[in-house]
């Protein structure tokens, strides 16, 4: 069954583009012009994952981001202007999944698309016959979700994907690189601080401990401290 992207763009030129390059890549394709449909059709399950454009004449798409991830944990890549690290940064705190520069290139949205849709994909078809513990957190992998205290922690694909890659090296560093292209299926450049910001929204949604269960070491990567 061909995997259904949501696109959500208000340039009709570019978004008949996408569209077009998209289809002919075996990709379902639904377009939204605003933010308001787009965010009705998302809700409304029409997709697998999402293609938002942060520029649109209605809702601003990082508000749209907002709803989304007060109802869903629908994976969303978010089309930003070239250069504009701020707008990256704020989606990526939101909840994005990924982004991509404007004007983007088509092949590289299909790699973003596709990376992502195989992780999921991948877990989805994870079996586990008892659900693994990592001090207060719990995992259960074939409903891809994560348990603090028995509760459920409101994680993005992303955010999961990281977590779980962490807390299955527990007391190990991983590297960036490693952690890059093991949980979001590209490989780390140069001043990319995508994995960074996610880190960050992992630490506050895991409640900031002193000294954090996510740990930085300088100059190699991250390691999972569980707590006592």
């Amino acid at each position: 069954m061909p995997n259904r992207v949501l696109l959500v763009e208000d340039d009709d030129e570019l978004r008949e583009l996408l569209a077009r390059y998209l289809n002919g890549q075996g990709f379902t394709v639904r377009e939204a012009a605003n933010g308001k449909d787009g965010l009705a059709l998302a809700l409304g399950q029409h997709c697998d994952i999402v293609v938002l454009d942060i520029m649109l004449p209605d809702i601003n798409g990082l508000e749209v981001l907002r709803e989304l991830r007060a109802e869903t944990h629908l994976p969303v890549v978010l089309l930003t202007a070239r250069g504009d690290e701020m707008d990256r940064i704020a989606g990526l705190e939101v909840g994005a999944d990924d982004y991509i520069p404007k004007p983007c290139n088509p092949r590289e949205l299909v790699a973003r698309l596709q990376a992502i849709l195989r992780r999921v994909a991948w877990d989805q078809k994870a079996q586990a016959d008892e659900a693994r513990h990592y001090g207060d957190l719990r995992v259960e992998l074939d409903h891809r979700r994560i348990y603090q205290d028995n509760e459920p922690l409101e994680l993005t694909a992303t955010e999961y994907e990281i977590l779980q890659v962490l807390l299955a090296h527990a007391g190990s560093v991983v590297r960036k690189t490693d952690l890059m292209q093991w949980a979001l299926g590209r490989r780390l450049e140069a001043y990319d601080r995508t994995l960074d910001m996610h880190i960050s929204n992992l630490r506050k949604k895991l409640g900031n401990d002193d000294p954090p269960r996510i740990e930085t070491v300088r100059g190699l990567g991250y390691s999972y401290r569980v707590p006592v």
